[in-house]
């Protein structure tokens, strides 16, 4: 590498300014009391007969207050007299096994100790039909033998299409509770034709099997449940649009349309299914999504503990360091990949030994003429953007912003003895 370090060795990192951002911000006060009184209103479970067990899917997203909610559900079912049980809702993560996912559960505070019902997850299936296509509709099996099941999920855009119907409930009863081989299924033909998959196989279970509601979770601008939506299962096609819209009003942004150099802190599983959302970063792994900034180059410096080496959505990024490719684990990161059918997201980017080689690779390679002008970003992660960093080249477009309350500075970029980036968050 000696090489490249002459390369780079002269290329300018400029100094930072902090900014702070607003944006919508309105944290539930009692989700306790909203999910159980809501789940005793629905008239739906006035005709389960007492005892009847009830799987309760809970996926493997990061979503705030995730063991709050589902603990209050299970005590909202238990004091209707039903018996309540976890099952798995999360398709392959958790490399597709049953103790991969309820470590995955645990990790998320979703054990029997905390939410005070036995967890079994499971990554049998039954099959219960297909679609014209030819392509087969798997449900988990354990929640199959279920007299009632539920789906916990966040509303919220996907990263690789946009439709009607994205992340959410009906993707969870399509894809989560079909494990990996339905996942495999679902994705088969690709992201071309997912919304209308996903749609396909939610109705084909909720007509068969004894779907009883979801639960809708939506997020504010700053990771806050603001708002849970019990939803009947007749009513999850009417109502999950009309959340879906209010979520993506909820969804906070870097605010800047044009980047010569992003860089981004850490990636994780518990900030998008990508890694890194491509809703933020503008950097889609498919044709079926788009909107965000235009960047030149993206430098991903690292990878979060909770992600288990899951890598995917590391191929969106230009540059990356050799301790994320060092705590990549590749089985993990393909077996997602595949399923998923879009390679791209596994490759590895161009790896620099440190923090500093990989930001000062991303500028020189931005190709603009004056290395000092750079318009360059860093944030934490994709989903904490009330603070980011700009250069100077971008404070007086920032400070124009309605919604920036501060920009203070200018502070340089450190980096420790073995060249990783100090924290200016």
């Amino acid at each position: 590498m000696d090489k490249v370090r002459s390369l780079l060795t002269h290329i300018p990192i400029p100094p930072m300014y902090r900014v702070q951002q607003r944006f919508y911000v309105n944290p539930l006060d009692d989700i306790e009391t909203s999910c159980i009184e809501q789940i005793s209103a629905l008239a739906r479970l006035n005709s389960l007969k007492q005892g009847a067990t009830v799987a309760v899917a809970v996926g493997s997203r990061g979503i705030a207050n995730i063991s709050l909610i589902t603990a209050s559900v299970v005590k909202a079912l238990k004091l209707k007299g039903f018996a309540p049980f976890i099952v798995s809702g999360m398709a392959s993560h958790g490399k597709a096994t049953a103790a991969g996912q309820a470590e995955l559960l645990a990790e998320l505070g979703v054990s029997e100790e905390t939410v005070g019902c036995p967890v079994r997850a499971g990554v049998d299936v039954v099959e219960i039909g297909a679609l014209d296509s030819g392509l087969k509709v798997y449900m988990d099996r354990i929640a199959s033998e279920a007299d009632g099941i539920v789906v916990i999920n966040r509303i919220k855009t996907h990263t690789a299409f946009h439709a009607d119907y994205e992340s959410g409930l009906v993707k969870m009863i399509a894809i989560g509770l079909g494990n990996d081989i339905g996942a495999k299924s679902c994705h088969q033909l690709g992201f071309g034709k997912m919304a209308e998959h996903i749609v396909a196989m939610a109705r084909i279970k909720t007509d068969r099997l004894p779907i009883l509601f979801g639960v809708a979770v939506i997020e504010d601008g700053a990771e806050n449940v603001t708002k849970i939506e019990v939803v009947d299962v007749d009513d999850i096609w009417e109502r999950e649009p009309e959340l879906l819209r209010l979520s993506k009003s909820y969804m906070p942004s870097i605010g800047i349309d044009r980047i010569d150099v992003l860089v981004v802190d850490r990636m994780g599983k518990e900030m998008s299914g990508d890694g890194m959302d491509p809703n933020i970063t503008g950097r889609y792994a498919t044709p079926y999504a788009k909107g965000g900034p235009t960047i030149s180059k993206l430098a991903i410096l690292s990878v979060t503990e909770k992600s288990h080496g899951n890598v995917i959505g590391v191929g969106q990024a230009d540059i990356c360091t050799r301790r994320l490719f060092e705590a990549a684990d590749l089985e993990t990161t393909y077996v997602n990949s595949l399923i998923a059918t879009v390679t791209s997201v596994a490759r590895m980017p161009m790896i620099l030994p440190t923090d500093v080689d990989a930001v000062r690779a991303a500028i020189l390679t931005c190709n603009i003429l004056d290395f000092d002008a750079v318009r360059l970003v860093r944030i934490r992660d994709t989903l904490h953007l009330g603070e980011l960093l700009v250069s100077e080249a971008l404070v007086e477009e920032v400070s124009a912003k309605a919604n920036v309350s501060s920009v203070e500075g200018p502070f340089p970029m450190e980096f420790d003895d073995s060249g990783c980036v100090l924290p200016l968050f």
